[in-house]
């Protein structure tokens, strides 16, 4: 694996920037303006899937940004949970659904992998 110096430059937070995006513009239907709870966690939970990528990355050994890499995947499992939750509700349209199903999948088995990634190199 090359050399990374910025967190900007890892995949997993570019897909977790691009995922944060599609959940503001699902959350932003008429539907959940009105439940502002259910808003602002899905979002708050969103954006905590890039920070917590950012920020572990800025750690200064492989221990600390895998800890931060395990806060980045329970928030991105809280939000797929809130998804399911939204689809539930009706707040989430079916083909809307699947798409963004497949993204937090992704980004969790990316998550998963560089946590393994940095555990090898830990040992």
């Amino acid at each position: 694996m090359a050399t990374i110096k910025r967190f900007e430059d890892l995949e997993v937070w570019k897909d977790a920037r691009d995922f944060t995006k599609v959940i503001y513009q699902i959350t932003a239907n008429e539907e959940l303006k009105r439940d502002f709870a259910f808003k602002d966690q899905i979002r708050r939970a969103s954006i905590s899937i890039m920070n917590n990528i950012a920020e572990g990355f800025g750690r200064y050994s492989n221990k600390e940004f895998r800890r931060f890499l395990d806060i980045a995947t329970a928030s991105n499992l809280e939000v797929k949970s809130m998804l399911c939750l939204g689809f539930d509700l009706e707040y989430i349209a079916e083909s809307k659904m699947d798409a963004v199903i497949k993204q937090n999948e992704k980004l969790h088995y990316q998550l998963l992998a560089l946590i393994k990634y940095l555990r090898s190199k830990s040992n």
